[in-house]
Order: structure tokens, then C-alpha cells, then sequence
């Protein structure tokens, strides 16, 4: 089995992580994987416009997890005063449950750690249960706070009104 590696996507990569998300998030290939947005929004959940936005952030940046020449996940992170801010966690729906999130999101909370950041926050669509399972397994919880689905189209047509809960884990400090 080849062994994947994490590294930081650049603006070079944006054609591949456009079309690698908006195959994981929606449309019938979403259905491959575990979860998926189809059920709830038609239309994309990104564009190579907002992609290049991302990467003009200067607080943000987005890993990237390839395989034998294949890119099979990213994530974006950005820094948000004492928290990091984590969005588009990406799997090929081919290649989920391999481990590739697990893999992502331990990055992501080791670059929140040398950050110094006081906690990783997300928000997820509440009506996707299975995904906030996931991260609930992974010490992530509810803040109690929530916030509607932006009524854009460029963030895709809602199939009923949608909402995003916030999650957050509190990193563990370590002792000097």
C-alpha cells in the first residue's frame, strides 16, 4: 500500500482541490462516500474564484493529503485571534473511511498547537448527524451557538433551510 503525505497546498493546486471538493461535497458522486451534502444543497460547494480568495488570505493556508500522485483530501485553516478555524475538511468519497480525515484533522490540530491557538472551531450543517459524530468521537463539541446558511447561490441551492452549529475543542495545554 503507498504511504499519503500532508503538505501545503498552493495556488498551482486549485484546478485539483475545485474539483476534489465539489466531488466530496455534492452531486451524485458525494454519494460514494459516507457523507455528503446532496441530500441537502444542489449547485457547488466551491469554485476556483473562492479557492484563489482562500489562498490570498494571509492568516489561512490549506493541507493537502496525496497518494501515489493522487490529491485525496485537503482542509482549510485559518488563524481567527486565539483560534484556528477549520473548514473543508476533504475526502475523495473513493477513498474514505481509510483513514485521510483522522490523518487531516491531526495536522490541523498540530499546526493549531505550534500556533499557540486556544481552541480549532468549525461550523457544521446540523442536519448532517453523521459528520458531527465524527468529530464528536474526536473531542469536538457543540458550543451552542448557531448560525443560518447563507441564502447565496454561489454556496449552492438549499433544498430546506439549513443551519451550522458551532464546534469547537479546547487544545490541552502542555506544562512547561
Amino acid at each position: 500500500m503507498n504511504q499519503g503525505f500532508i503538505s501545503t497546498a498552493t495556488e498551482q493546486d486549485i484546478s485539483m482541490l475545485d474539483r476534489l471538493v465539489n466531488s466530496a461535497y455534492r452531486g451524485d458522486s458525494s454519494r460514494k462516500g459516507w457523507t455528503t451534502e446532496a441530500d441537502l444543497i444542489d449547485g457547488v460547494r466551491t469554485s476556483e474564484e473562492s479557492l484563489q480568495a482562500m489562498f490570498q488570505n494571509a492568516n489561512a493556508l490549506i493541507l493537502k493529503y496525496e497518494e501515489a500522485g493522487n490529491l485525496l483530501g485537503c482542509v482549510y485553516l485559518e488563524t481567527k485571534g486565539e483560534n484556528l478555524y477549520l473548514g473543508m475538511l476533504t475526502v475523495s468519497p473513493g477513498a474514505q473511511t481509510n483513514g485521510i480525515g483522522k490523518k487531516l484533522l491531526s495536522a490541523a490540530e498540530q499546526i493549531a498547537i505550534d500556533r499557540t491557538c486556544r481552541a480549532i472551531i468549525m461550523t457544521v450543517i446540523t442536519q448532517r448527524y453523521e459528520l458531527i459524530a465524527w468529530y464528536e468521537r474526536r473531542g469536538y463539541r457543540s458550543t451552542g451557538e448557531t448560525h443560518p446558511f447563507p441564502d447565496d447561490p454561489r454556496l449552492g441551492i438549499l433544498k430546506q433551510p439549513l443551519t451550522f452549529m458551532v464546534m469547537e475543542k479546547i487544545l490541552q495545554k502542555t506544562q512547561a
